[in-house]
């Protein structure tokens, strides 16, 4: 990530994680200022595409509200998820956070990660593992660089008998992960996608091919022990009109490159949006060349009276049929763990 401007807020440099944060940024020769309260402004530009160009560029430390202190499921992909920081240095012009998140997309990072974790004990059950997922409002190992706090989430889980953490990314840079004890407990995931989609839409992230190249780096074993569980998202699926050829492609390079055993699993997830993120993307991706009709899709709706455009059922029967038969066929041993 390039940041613009680092900022710091009042009351995260009470935080010794705070602090670190800071001085992480600051030996990286970035600027950071001191605010004298817990507000940021001047964010916005003359245009959207201006404001979301400033934001994304922006490094904010903050202290995480009461309300990241309540966890949420996260089905199919965790049990609960919890969060280090919300907003994500990637450029992904589908991206399934831009419905959700408030006002610019700036990059904020929590001071007060240690309290944030000792909180997640609660939510851990005696008898059975329980699964913790850390990515779904940032991509940790893309600020990595800046913050640690991926590294610290962990050495905490480490150190739990029944708790485990999950976290996906498109980066690649893992050599600061290598070495930590992780005892089996952290699944390391990369975010994976045909080149086509890669080089038109995830801009600002690692080649599909350095992402796995990482992931085969951390899943290989080391000299004092194995390697982390691994596992390989591949999303957002399309149908665009050579899919099954390109998608092959995929599935050939990944079979190269897990030429091993290692505890693999897959996460299959089709395109989908929201009215709410057509709009946010739209305005700030203009020229996109994704696909948004409306025509060629159905209509689900949640349980709260939200809506979602997914592919229609045929469509999106020939493709789970094929994601599902080239696992079988080329990855016995690994796991599928769901599609949607």
């Amino acid at each position: 990530m390039a940041a613009r401007t680092g900022f710091i807020y009042k009351d995260a440099l009470n935080e010794p994680w705070g602090q670190q944060i800071c001085d992480r940024v600051t030996a990286l020769n970035l600027p950071v200022e001191e605010l004298s309260g817990n507000r940021l402004s001047g964010l916005r530009g003359e245009t959207e595409q201006e404001t979301y160009k400033i934001a994304k560029r922006t490094l904010a430390v903050v202290i995480a509200p009461p309300s990241q202190f309540r966890l949420s499921p996260i089905p199919p992909s965790a049990d609960w998820q919890f969060h280090l920081a919300q907003g994500c240095p990637a450029h992904c012009q589908y991206c399934y956070l831009a419905g959700s998140l408030q006002g610019p997309p700036v990059i904020r990072a929590y001071a007060n990660l240690p309290e944030i974790l000792d909180n997640l004990a609660k939510y851990e059950s005696s008898h059975q593992d329980t699964t913790f997922e850390v990515s779904c409002y940032t991509d940790p190992l893309g600020i990595e660089h800046l913050t640690g706090s991926l590294a610290e989430c962990i050495r905490y889980f480490g150190q739990r008998d029944r708790a485990q953490l999950r976290w996906v990314s498109k980066f690649a840079a893992v050599e600061s992960l290598l070495e930590l004890p992780h005892n089996g407990h952290t699944r390391c995931r990369a975010s994976v996608n045909i080149n086509l989609i890669a080089k038109t839409l995830e801009g600002g992230t690692a080649p599909v091919k350095d992402r796995l190249q990482a992931l085969r780096r951390l899943a290989l074993p080391r000299p004092e022990g194995g390697g982390y569980p691994v596992g390989l998202v591949i999303a957002p699926i399309m149908a665009i009109a050579d899919w099954r050829e390109q998608y092959e492609g995929l599935f050939a390079e990944i079979e190269t490159v897990f030429d091993f055993e290692c505890d693999l699993t897959f996460e299959l997830i089709s395109h989908r949006f929201t009215p709410k993120s057509k709009d946010v993307l739209q305005g700030w991706y203009p020229n996109s060349k994704l696909d948004w009709s409306e025509e060629n899709r159905s209509v689900k709706r949640n349980k709260f009276g939200g809506i979602k455009y997914v592919y229609e059922s045929d469509t999106m029967k020939q493709l789970r049929q094929f994601f599902e038969g080239e696992i079988a066929r080329r990855f016995r041993r690994s796991r599928l763990l769901y599609w949607t």
